[in-house]
């Protein structure tokens, strides 16, 4: 069986879109790691599935987002942006502002004029049972409007701010997000059993202007080029903190995109892009090859 895809990227995090819609599609988490994987699949940080979403109400499609690990998880904030531009390429809709259904709940992209995508990623989330993060036996502090939770990680308290944006955040702000131990510090918070659910954790760093530069451990992918979710997560804290008013220019290594919050629902806007199209053999990546 041939399963036509595109490869697309968002400020340089990378994904594979598979069209849900027009073919069937269930894979296992085996066969989604094969096409993740840069050597012997087509190579990404997440898979995106469009699938339709005939049993929601008001609702344009459904949208599935799976880790490089086989993982599906609940959010992506790259992978809306380019969602979106993928389902009106396509013909899929001839909308420019959708509705789309998440495990994190209902997006709203929106294509600009200026070919970027702007999506609104719904209300932020701070408390610690609803990122969740297990604060039983620890004292937090307060930082500006944020509340701030510690964390020992090999004898150094590193404070985090809690949000969730659908997807679990924990972000640190550092003095250089070019030299934050962001390989060795983040899979050993990702994997904290503080976090019951496992978290992306981000590196901010405040620049002179009241832009972050930002660096984001994905959970289940490892460090990637930008974290569309990780950016409005580090821009709600730092609002909070106050080193930063909304909008705030987010910086990752991978292009900028821009957070707009104004206490409510967050705001994205940043590029999307279509890299390639292709097919591959799904026997090629049958489960057995794929372990």
């Amino acid at each position: 069986m041939k399963i036509r895809f595109t490869k697309m990227h968002g400020a340089g995090n990378d994904f594979v879109v598979l069209d849900g819609v027009r073919q069937r599609i269930a894979l296992t988490p085996a066969q989604w790691r094969r096409i993740a994987d840069r050597h012997y699949g087509i190579g990404a940080d997440q898979m995106l599935l469009v699938e339709p979403a005939d049993d929601l109400p008001n609702v344009d499609f459904r949208y599935r987002i799976f880790n490089a690990d086989g993982g599906e998880v609940e959010q992506c904030g790259n992978g809306a942006r380019c969602f979106a531009r993928f389902v009106f390429d396509q013909g899929l809709t001839d909308k420019r502002a959708i509705r789309v259904a998440t495990l994190g709940g209902i997006i709203e992209p929106r294509l600009e004029d200026d070919g970027r995508v702007t999506v609104d990623m719904g209300a932020p989330a701070f408390e610690p049972e609803r990122i969740p993060f297990d604060s039983q036996g620890l004292t937090p502090r307060a930082d500006g409007e944020d509340t701030v939770w510690p964390l020992e990680i090999d004898g150094l308290t590193r404070w985090l701010s809690l949000v969730s944006m659908g997807n679990p955040h924990a972000v640190c702000f550092v003095d250089d997000a070019d030299a934050a131990p962001v390989r060795s510090e983040g899979p050993r918070i990702e994997t904290s059993p503080r976090f019951p659910a496992r978290a992306n954790v981000g590196f901010a760093q405040r620049l002179p202007d009241g832009s972050l530069k930002l660096r984001v451990w994905e959970r289940g992918v490892g460090e990637t080029l930008a974290c569309g979710s990780g950016a409005c997560a580090a821009a709600v804290a730092a609002i909070r903190r106050g080193l930063a008013t909304s909008p705030v220019a987010v910086h990752a290594r991978g292009g900028r995109l821009d957070i707009a919050w104004n206490g409510d629902r967050v705001l994205m806007t940043g590029p999307a892009a279509t890299v390639f199209e292709g097919e591959f053999d799904l026997a090629a990546i049958s489960p057995v090859e794929a372990e």
